[in-house]
């Protein structure tokens, strides 16, 4: 199954669960071993790979026990700032987001927009 937006949350940590109890049997570990090595409980590994909601750092404690740490960076690379964004900022870091602001100046003006009209007027 591929990760997409449609899929509920719970579609989503049931694939995620199965697909790290199937990274524990190809490295041939069995779930005591693996709760063992990553300081866990065999119930809440159990849970883990059952797709049931968990704490993140019991996430991040099995994929490092299972050597797997790293694909945390495919998963959530580091933003890239565009050189012209950081010339503008001129080195200092952003500190908030600035929100969508079509999204703002819609609600200003009822979503119609600058000079918008039937154009029937003459």
């Amino acid at each position: 199954m591929k990760f997409t937006a449609s899929l509920t949350d719970s579609a989503l940590l049931t694939e995620l669960g199965a697909r790290i109890a199937r990274a524990r049997l190809q490295a041939d570990r069995t779930q005591e071993e693996l709760a063992r090595e990553a300081g866990l409980s065999r119930a809440t590994l159990r849970r883990l790979e059952g797709g049931a909601s968990t704490q993140l750092t019991n996430l991040v404690r099995v994929l490092r026990a299972l050597g797997l740490i790293g694909g945390l960076e495919a998963l959530l690379p580091e933003p890239v700032e565009s050189p012209l964004e950081s010339y503008r900022r001129k080195e200092k870091p952003r500190q908030r987001a600035s929100g969508r602001r079509g999204a703002r100046e819609e609600a200003e003006d009822g979503g119609q927009g600058p000079g918008w009209s039937w154009g029937d007027e003459s």
